[in-house]
């Protein structure tokens, strides 16, 4: 059985976008309650408090000007952020640094070998938010966070899978010149928020490092297993990645409101085996994944236990 962490904080509870919005705390409590039933869960290694290590941390992927921006408009009582779809409440920045700082400490964790794997589950989510941007429910990019801290700790290579039904547009942009970092999304095409195209490959040094792979509305297990098979693992294998990130958004589930793909919750554990095993060949299984979306609760938990589950076992 692999050391597998889960990280999580109270004060992502505390993360308010609003009456009605889909990015609710119920989502993290669901998740909560599979893990604490599941029949694996005592064999689950839980951190709930992270060094902090945010905001200077977050300064590689975004503009200073913006965290402090964001933290005066908190400040000030502002309810929404920006283009309107990412809603704050006066605890969202601390839920927000402490998001961050969750992600990196997994990383940092798995990468020094106290784990092998790691789940970490914050809120708000991340892979939306730009170098100055909030947008998508995102306020800071904790994966793109995370990722950018492995760089500057000895890591050479590392990649990104985004499996969100939605590209992660703002991961892309952080390393879309970097070769270092190979990211690949498999995503809803064309949906929120437009981004994801197959020309989109990476510029300058980074060309070819990016890979999106655009999915159908009505895509299903048979066309994403496809698509790991002919697409996802030889570029991984090709890259040699020494750590392996995961954006694990479970808004691909055939029951989620907010999107047209239709994988099955079985799905998504194949999905994790897949790689899992190329985090055996190239990373010394070393492997970190970070909540992004996932809004129907059952769907979420079912789907998000069997991903921690898979980690464990596989």
């Amino acid at each position: 059985m692999k050391r597998t962490g889960f990280f999580y904080n109270d004060v992502f509870l505390e993360h308010d976008a609003g009456a009605g919005h889909p990015e609710r705390p119920e989502r993290l409590q669901a998740i909560l309650g599979a893990l604490e039933r599941a029949p694996f869960s005592g064999s689950i290694i839980r951190f709930s408090e992270f060094p902090a290590r945010a905001p200077q941390s977050l300064f590689p992927i975004h503009d200073k000007s913006y965290v402090e921006w964001v933290g005066r408009r908190i400040g000030e009582g502002a309810r929404v952020l920006d283009y309107g779809d990412t809603g704050v409440c006066p605890r969202s920045w601390e839920a927000a640094l402490r998001s961050a700082d969750a992600a990196v400490d997994a990383a940092d964790r798995v990468w020094n070998g106290e784990l092998d794997r790691a789940f970490v589950a914050p809120r708000p989510p991340g892979h939306h938010a730009e170098a100055g941007r909030a947008m998508g429910f995102c306020i800071f990019n904790n994966i793109a966070v995370a990722a950018a801290w492995l760089l500057d700790h000895d890591a050479q290579r590392v990649a990104i899978v985004d499996w969100d039904v939605h590209h992660g547009n703002g991961t892309q942009a952080a390393f879309y010149s970097n070769p270092r970092l190979l990211f690949i999304s498999l995503h809803q095409y064309p949906h929120y928020p437009g981004s994801g195209g197959a020309a989109e490959k990476g510029a300058g040094d980074g060309l070819g490092t990016t890979l999106n792979i655009p999915m159908r509305p009505g895509s299903g297990d048979e066309h994403y297993l496809a698509a790991f098979e002919d697409m996802v693992i030889p570029a991984l294998d090709d890259f040699e990645p020494e750590m392996i990130l995961v954006s694990a958004g479970f808004d691909s589930h055939s029951r989620d409101p907010l999107s047209s793909i239709m994988l099955s919750t079985e799905f998504f554990g194949e999905m994790t085996q897949q790689l899992c095993a190329a985090a055996n060949r190239h990373c010394k299984g070393r492997l970190v994944s970070v909540l992004e979306g996932g809004y129907d609760l059952t769907a979420l938990s079912e789907a998000s236990a069997l991903h921690v589950e898979t980690m464990l076992n596989e």
